[in-house]
């Protein structure tokens, strides 16, 4: 299994950029996905989720400007970002579980499979 995630950029304070991250080499409808990021000197942390293609689930450091979703039929979710703020800026990571539980939806030990990461730098 591959994840590979692309559609990090620079982008001024108040900006949006929207993330992909494609699937290959598996089956992935009743994959939990998500995404966490990791700024530098900073432990990775968790950012968004979709529960088994299901209910979604934020950070609170995004919660509201930040939008998760997937295309279950293309093997991609996507993370919509807006209102950009320059401490979102970080290496943006998607990731995909088989058996992913609500205890670990929000932990890195919760997914099995990673993408490399994109940067996104946000300019204030």
């Amino acid at each position: 299994v591959q994840l590979q995630a692309s559609g990090g950029g620079l982008v001024q304070t108040g900006g949006s950029l929207r993330l992909s991250c494609v699937a290959s080499g598996g089956t992935f409808s009743r994959q939990t996905w998500a995404w966490f990021r990791q700024a530098p000197g900073k432990e990775r942390e968790f950012v968004a989720a979709i529960f088994r293609g299901g209910i979604s689930y934020y950070g609170d450091s995004v919660k509201g400007r930040f939008t998760i979703s997937s295309a279950n039929a293309e093997n991609t979710v996507y993370l919509q970002m807006n209102s950009l703020k320059p401490e979102d800026t970080a290496v943006y990571y998607c990731a995909a579980g088989s058996g992913t539980i609500m205890s670990t939806l929000r932990q890195k030990a919760g997914y099995d499979y990673w993408g490399q990461g994109t940067l996104v730098t946000v300019s204030s």
